[in-house]
């Protein structure tokens, strides 16, 4: 699976000025509603059911929150990247500033899994990360984002 199979340019936002988690949560529950056309109130309570099972904040700097509810035919996904960086209860303790957050059809197992793995993939290279803090042009961000060699080089 390839991170433009689940994300568009549409679907990434920056410079984004969360300031704090749950802001945060909010802000892209209400991005998936405006690009997607989800409920952000079911989307937002998605992703705080899934974040009182353990924080999504995998460490230097991203957060994949992710969920997944009735109402979505396939896997989505969201990138921001935040003005300022925001604690997330991350694994390393280290205020979070790249977030990928996803949303799966309830019974998406294996694909919901896929989308995961490439995206956690993608944001564990740390030149990846390096250049999408470089910038807050959105498209230069998509383009980051879904470069094959940087995807498969992750």
């Amino acid at each position: 699976m390839e991170l433009s199979e689940i994300i568009g340019i549409e679907a990434v936002r920056a410079p984004v000025k969360a300031t704090s988690k749950k802001r945060l949560l909010q802000d892209l529950a209400e991005m998936a509603e405006a690009v997607y056309g989800l409920p952000s109130e079911t989307v937002y309570r998605a992703l705080m059911d899934r974040e009182a099972l353990g924080p999504t904040g995998v460490g230097r700097g991203v957060a994949i929150p992710h969920a997944r509810f009735a109402g979505v035919g396939t896997v989505l996904g969201l990138f921001v990247r935040l003005e300022k960086p925001v604690d997330f209860e991350s694994i390393d303790r280290q205020p979070v500033d790249l977030v990928f957050a996803l949303f799966a059809p309830e019974s998406a197992g294996a694909e919901h899994l896929k989308a995961l793995a490439r995206v956690s993939r993608t944001l564990r290279s740390e030149a990846v990360c390096a250049k999408l803090r470089s910038t807050f042009d959105p498209s230069a961000l998509y383009a980051i984002l879904t470069d094959g060699k940087a995807e498969q080089a992750a």
